[in-house]
């Protein structure tokens, strides 16, 4: 017969059973039930709906009573269990000869009413491992394959205790309500729906359903066969897993063309009807007649000689709920009958080849080879659908009884990590998931008696080591089944069809409902030949059964189908998500975000560098003279362009190519040189070995003849300039430890020199460069050339071991007697033991030169004559060494400890210092002195460590309905932890750059408790903490994205169901899909790229050169913000949260703008201008209305000429009392330097007026408080002193004027290389110096151009300065009355003065303001003071 014939047949048998068909009542009169099951019982709204419980026929069965599943040891290996029970021949017929149609029939059947396959949330596995040398899975006999299971769906309110253990869901309705057909919500149905006749959407063909496009409808498991994946080639049907194999897809295909047949023919009967009413009339019928060809004709033959009881009407109170015993064990009793192939066969039952895989032909489609096909070459067309279908009722199914064919047990398929599985151990995986109660449990439970031996018992047996009770339901079942299932199995699903049935309100046989035709209510069994007529077409023939074989089919099968005649099935493969593309790509996007800050930086750094060699670069200048070669400095340094020229003095001198001689090599005291030139690579390379000096190696010589060797051997000959560097360095240390005894100060690792060089070191002799540059002076100067002429004995120009340590000797260990001596033979020429007035000045000018600049000539000179004077020179032209010595007599102790300082650190003896007690002694001195910083640190610190931790508490042990706990813990835990310190620390790093409102903050109460002077400092910390933890956040989210990479999609769903859906594609998204197509994803790169160019400008180098691109990248933190915020709004994983931490320190932050901005736009005109000396611009401007500050406060000013928007700090160097404002401005940077060139003469007279300024301001820091104390110390550094020039002239004033004040000492120490680099500061200094009449102010100056006092060559400027500071009462340097010293000012003896000066005062307030070195040398001598329990020194500082 034909497939429509046949068909059409059954489905016609079946209507006289169902609701009248093609009845012309009113339109939809009747309720429409619901898609997704609710409301079927009015009193229980929910039971047998989507989602519901599974309903328990006897108790769970888990190892803790809960939720934990029997597994290994308890109970055996699943596979092992599978091979016992389930292993056997194939090729046996059915016993009730059931066709292959009824078996899927069935399978379509178990699809309507259950589905807890899917994995649940959040993800648990249960994987099962493969015995060693499983012939299929394990044939190498690795021992560590695992078959992939993931535990199903639970009620989240279960798995609370053994009251209430894991009960599973339900995914579809439990009604036979068409939901296999329809889908299982309204959605669903939409979907498949037209809108057009009451038609469900067809797709290329009339007669066949659409293919799946984008939707995430359909279940699209991977073919284990192909390894196709994705939803593309799959239709769309209402059974979300009617693609699994081709023969549920063709029954899915099947009732999708009864559905458009019917509508097909109510809409010919009734043209008027809208769509609506054609496809609700059509559904109806088509779900009454799929209820009664599954209940009546489908299960009879299923159960065999077991019988449904009568129909009795609609029961209420029966709960339809699914059983996990019929959903994970009963049902699945149909495996035994699936055959290992289905025929296929075409209308005039001719049995048809099938096309394999690889293109060879077979007798039937293999069931292993035909999982989740798209595009299998049998199944083109509408009609190959017709000739599967009947093959499928022409073949006889397989056995009922035990025995599971080799496609489903060993080739069932899997996901694509491990493609194929075995069904039977999945199965029993799934019993001990959903946990089951074992058989025997069962049986006693169901009223049947205990089970009798069975074939196979004792095997089984052995498996659950000789105790038959542990048997589990599936297994058990499986071996009582001979020819049909078991009492238990037929008990099982007896007891769910019947409340399926008595329990559906929408039942096609109630009579109660209101909703059926008067020939539905007479179309009972009992009068079907009355009914017939009237409920279906006159012109269909007799029904004809076929989910059985019956005797004379006029199509009957070929044969059995047995494995043998078969195309084998294909083995498992392995995927793996990340492959090798994925790695390439993932791996050089990471490396490129993280190093682009680093890029941005270096090319930022070349720029710069290239613009300081072009303002370098003289090209005006004449090139040098002699030959053009390239030096060599030794492996992986450039060559440096040189000229080589020999003088007349013979002498070699070698030049660089801006003019001035770099290096003098001495030939006429040489007896010989040894020349080496290569004699490979074009004879490039040439070195010249000058005995006592370091090789001159040159490259591209001309005109010079020498002997030959290869480059390679001249470069490892050559003695370069470092190794000659650390020859000499070891020269000086073995000097040094020899006079001192040093222990352990011997030579360093000369590791870039030879044996041989190693063993000349101590044996070299020092040239006169070295000797300069070993005491940090020039080689031509005058104390040098004395020095060396002394010490060189042997005239040879060059310094021997023993003669340098003849001199070290005196100046280390000798008498002040024998260093003056030294000093007086140095210049005494002759070496007649006097000194002439010429030699007495030739002596003093070595050392003045020693000034550099600090003299000019005319101090110089007076200099000279007042020590001539002072020496006697009036009454004598010569003076001899006791002379010489008495004019010493008062410096008797500088004398004495007068060394020669060798730069180095060469002199300090190495002992060692219990690392313990310095670490307690620091402890507690950083305890002491930030005592405030500390309590603001744990603060912050806390509640940022605190949000960290709850989330990291979270995410790791309490997330389980995210199933973060078991996927991706460590880089979710570290992502989120750090997301939620970031979210803390970025908005409320605003409050610490919210100037006005600490300005205020200083004068209430709270600046006791709070240090606003770090402020800034705590501004950076906080910035670096939220930087690193900004990549610690980056580099969890690297982790993440390479986990979610490699996740199943099942995962990912647990964890973003937001985002994803788990369709059984597994397939996860690819890295590039969650940087770059996901908001958090391209937010996170351009927040990662702004934070990149925030950090590189904000760094000290960067903001030095280039101030102006530090203050426009800070400006992006509006633009960080409004990311962020974007960033966190996707709630891929939490609610955002950000907004919350936002929200407070912005709005403080926003009226500290506020008052900015009242203020800012304010211009104000400047009054003077002076370019001062040293690259100081002076700019006294015009003070506003209303403008109130104190002394040490400042403001930012921006120029209106060089743009409104830019805007920099700096200190007033006015006092409070003046009219108008002061600032000294130093030209460091590029802005600093325009401001300067404003105004200049040149540009002042275009503009005809001073530019303007706007001011915003004051803004308070630690230096305001110098009143708080009785004795304050300033100290500053460079121009770090502008802050204490509006000081020293406020308190000035203050004293002036009579107003009464705390402070009652003020010490200002002013540290500088040179008095000439601010001469405005002396200017300040003097005009204090004039006023303080009460003594108020104490300065001192240190020039740390010359080094200390004791250091012998500044001796004698040290006199020549107390002799003026004595005789005319000011300084030889800076013409004041203040002190002037030498080098830098030793801060623990100035303190330990102050204390012995001041015993009453308990606290000191130290201030300082300069380079970072002078805030910490001032710091560490304020920590070295504290330990004392004398006066407490409180240092406040600002670097610049």
């Amino acid at each position: 017969l034909g497939l429509r014939h046949t068909v059409w047949l059954f489905f016609c048998g079946a209507l006289f059973r169902s609701p009248g068909f093609f009845h012309s009542q009113a339109k939809v009169p009747w309720e429409v039930q619901r898609y997704d099951g609710w409301y079927n019982n009015l009193a229980y709204h929910s039971r047998g709906a989507v989602g519901s419980r599974l309903v328990r026929l006897l108790p769970a069965r888990y190892s803790d009573g809960v939720l934990q599943p029997l597994q290994e040891p308890q109970l055996p290996n699943p596979r092992r269990v599978s091979d016992v029970t389930a292993r056997g021949p194939s090729g046996l017929p059915s016993a009730h000869n059931q066709t292959v149609l009824s078996v899927f029939f069935g399978y379509h059947v178990a699809f309507e009413i259950q589905d807890s396959r899917p994995p649940g949330c959040p993800p648990e596995f249960m994987h099962i491992p493969v015995p060693e040398g499983d012939p299929v899975f394990d044939p190498n006999r690795t021992g560590r394959v695992l078959l992939p299971f993931q535990r199903g769906p639970w009620e989240k309110h279960s798995s609370q205790s053994p009251n209430n253990p894991r009960t599973q869901v339900n995914l579809v309705t439990a009604w036979l309500d068409g939901s296999s057909i329809y889908g299982p919500s309204s959605s669903w149905s939409d979907a498949l729906r037209s809108f057009s006749g009451g038609l469900l959407a067809s797709g290329e063909q009339w007669d066949m359903p659409k293919r799946r496009g984008g939707s995430n409808l359909m279940w699209s498991a991977a073919d284990p066969s192909t390894g196709q994946y994705g939803p593309e080639g799959l239709y769309e049907l209402g059974n979300g897993w009617g693609n699994e194999n081709v023969f549920t897809m063709a029954e899915g295909i099947l009732w999708f063309r009864y559905h458009n047949y019917i509508a097909s023919q109510l809409r010919e009967k009734e043209p008027s009807w809208s769509d609506e009413d054609l496809f609700q009339s059509a559904r109806k019928t088509v779900v009454a007649t799929f209820q009664n060809i599954a209940f009546y004709e489908w299960l009879p033959g299923f159960l065999g000689e077991k019988t449904m009881s009568p129909y009795l009407g609609y029961q209420k109170f029966v709960d339809p709920g699914i059983s996990p015993e019929f959903q994970a064990a009963a049902i699945r009793f149909a495996s035994t009958m699936a055959p290992p192939g289905v025929f296929m066969r075409n209308k005039t039952c001719h049995f048809q080849k099938v096309v394999n895989i690889d293109g060879s032909s077979s007798p039937a489609i293999r069931m292993c080879n035909s999982f989740w096909n798209r595009q299998n070459p049998n199944l083109k067309s509408g009609q190959d659908i017709d000739h599967l279908i009947m093959g499928m009722a022409s073949q006889i199914a397989e056995r009922e009884d035990n025995i599971i064919v080799e496609d489903l047990r060993d080739y069932m398929y899997g996901p694509m990590r491990f493609s194929r599985s075995d069904l039977v151990a999945l199965t029993v995986q799934r019993g001990r998931d959903f946990g089951l109660p074992s058989y025997n449990q069962v049986r006693e439970g169901l009223g049947l008696a205990p089970p009798e031996p069975q074939g196979g018992a004792q095997t089984t047996a052995d498996l659950y080591h000789g105790d038959i009770s542990k048997l589990e339901l599936f297994p058990g079942g499986l071996l009582e089944c001979v020819d049909g299932p078991g009492q238990v199995f037929s008990s099982i699903i007896l007891d769910q069809f019947n409340r399926i049935r008595n329990g559906d309100r929408f039942w096609f046989e109630n009579t109660q409902n209101g909703n059926k035709s008067p020939c539905v209510s007479a179309c009972l069994p009992a009068c079907l030949p009355a009914c017939l007529p009237a409920c279906l077409p006159a012109c269909l023939p007799a029904y004809l059964p076929i989910f059985l074989s019956v005797p004379g089919d006029p199509c009957p099968q070929p044969s059995q189908v047995t494995t043998s005649e078969l195309h084998p099935c294909t083995n498992a493969t392995k995927l793996n998500y990340f492959d090798a593309g994925s790695k390439a790509g993932f791996g050089i996007l990471v490396i490129c975000l993280f190093l682009m800050a680093l890029v941005v930086a270096y090319f930022r750094k070349s720029k710069f560098k290239k613009f300081q060699k072009a303002g370098a670069n003289d090209t005006t200048k004449e090139p040098a003279a002699g030959i053009t070669a390239c030096e060599w400095h030794g492996p992986k340094k450039p060559l440096r362009p040189v000229n080589l020229l020999v003088d007349d003095r013979r002498r070699l001198q070698v030049f660089d190519q801006s003019g001035p001689a770099q290096r003098s090599l001495s030939l006429g005291s040489q007896t010989h040189l040894d020349v080496l030139l290569s004699s490979d690579y074009y004879r490039r390379a040439l070195l010249m070995k000058v005995p006592k000096e370091y090789d001159l190696v040159s490259t591209d010589w001309t005109r010079v003849a020498v002997r030959d060797m290869t480059e390679k051997e001249l470069l490892r000959e050559a003695v370069t300039r470092d190794q000659r560097t650390q020859i000499v360095e070891t020269f000086i240390r073995s000097a040094f430890a020899k006079v001192l005894e040093i222990e352990k100060a011997g030579a360093r690792d000369l590791s870039g020199a030879s044996c041989r060089k190693t063993r000349e070191a101590l044996q070299t002799e020092l040239t006169g460069t070295e000797f300069a540059d070993a005491l940090g002076l020039k080689p031509d100067s005058l104390f040098v050339d004395s020095m060396f002429t002394l010490a060189d004995k042997d005239g040879n120009g060059y310094l021997s071991f023993q003669e340098f340590l003849d001199v070290i000797v005196i100046f280390m260990k000798g008498s002040p007697e024998e260093k003056s001596k030294l000093m007086f033979s140095m210049h005494d020429v002759d070496g007649d033991g006097f000194l002439s007035k010429e030699d007495f000045s030739r002596l003093l000018r070595s050392f003045i030169e020693i000034s550099s600049s600090l003299l000019s000539k005319g101090q110089a000179e007076e200099a000279i004559q007042a020590m001539l004077q002072a020496a006697g020179f009036n009454d004598k032209e010569q003076i001899t060494w006791e002379d010489f010595h008495f004019l010493l007599r008062d410096h008797e102790k500088e004398l004495k400890f007068a060394q020669l300082n060798i730069k180095g650190d060469y002199t300090k003896d190495r002992s060692n210092r219990n690392a313990v007690q310095q670490k307690i002694q620091h402890f507690k001195r950083f305890i002491e002195n930030y005592r405030r910083h500390i309590v603001c640190f744990t603060i912050v610190y806390g509640i940022t460590a605190g949000v960290a931790l709850e989330r990291c508490y979270f995410y790791g042990l309490q997330a389980d309905s995210s199933g973060v706990p078991e996927t991706s813990a460590v880089g979710i835990v570290v992502s989120r932890g750090s997301a939620a310190a970031i979210s803390f620390l970025y908005p409320y790093m605003l409050l610490t750059v919210c100037r006005n409102l600490i300005t205020l903050g200083r004068e209430t109460f709270l600046n006791r408790y709070i240090p606003f002077d770090a402020a800034i400092d705590f501004h950076r910390f906080m910035a670096m903490s939220a930087i690193l933890l900004t990549v610690t956040h980056c580099l969890g989210h690297v982790v993440n994205i390479y986990v979610f990479s490699v996740s199943d999609l099942s995962i990912l769903a647990c964890l973003f169901p937001r985002v994803l859906a788990n369709n059984g594609s597994e397939m996860p998204m690819r890295w590039s899909w969650w940087f770059f197509q996901t908001v958090p994803g391209m937010t996170g790169i351009l927040l990662l790229f702004i934070f990149a160019f925030m950090y590189v400008f904000a760094s000290h180098y960067f903001r030095r050169i280039s101030f102006q691109g530090f203050w426009l990248t800070h400006y992006l933190y509006v633009v960080i913000y409004i990311l962020t915020v974007i960033h966190g709004s996707y709630a891929l994983l939490q609610q955002p949260s950000f907004y919350i931490y936002l929200i407070p320190p912005a709005l403080l932050f926003l009226l500290d703008k506020l008052i900015s901005l009242h203020r800012k736009k304010v211009e104000i005109p400047v009054v003077n201008a002076t370019l001062l000396p040293s690259g100081v611009t002076f700019l006294e401007f015009k003070r506003p209305q209303g403008f109130m500050y104190r002394s040490g406060q400042w403001v930012r000013v921006a120029c209106l000429t060089l743009g409104t928007d830019e805007y920099h700090p700096f200190t007033l160097t006015s006092a409070p009392h003046e009219e108008t404002l002061s600032l000294h401005i130093r030209a460091v940077g590029p802005w600093t330097s325009h401001l300067r060139e404003a105004y200049t003469p040149d540009n002042l007279e275009q503009l005809g007026t001073y530019p303007k300024l706007y001011l915003d301001g004051p803004f308070g820091e630690g230096h305001q408080e110098w009143t708080d104390f009785e004795v304050s110390v300033l100290v500053g550094g460079g121009i770090g002193v502008t802050p204490f020039a509006s000081i020293l002239k406020d308190l000035v004033f203050k004293s002036s004027v009579k107003f009464k004040t705390q402070c009652r000492k003020v010490y200002f120490i002013w540290v500088t290389r040179t008095q000439r680099q601010f001469e405005w500061v002396s200017d300040i200094i003097r005009e204090v110096e004039e006023q303080d009449s009460l003594d108020l102010v104490s300065v001192h100056i240190y020039i740390t151009q010359l080094a200390e006092k004791f250091d012998l060559r500044t001796t004698m400027l040290y006199v020549c300065e107390r002799h003026f500071q004595k005789v005319w009462n000011r300084s030889l340097f800076t013409g004041l009355r203040s002190v002037t010293h030498f080098g830098r000012p030793p801060f623990v003896s100035f303190f330990s003065s102050l204390q012995e000066v001041h015993p009453e005062v308990g606290k000191i307030g130290v201030f300082s303001c300069g380079p970072p070195g002078l805030t910490k040398n001032v710091e560490k001598g304020c920590q070295q003071m504290n330990k004392r329990d004398q006066a407490h020194f409180i240092h406040h500082y600002e670097n610049f």
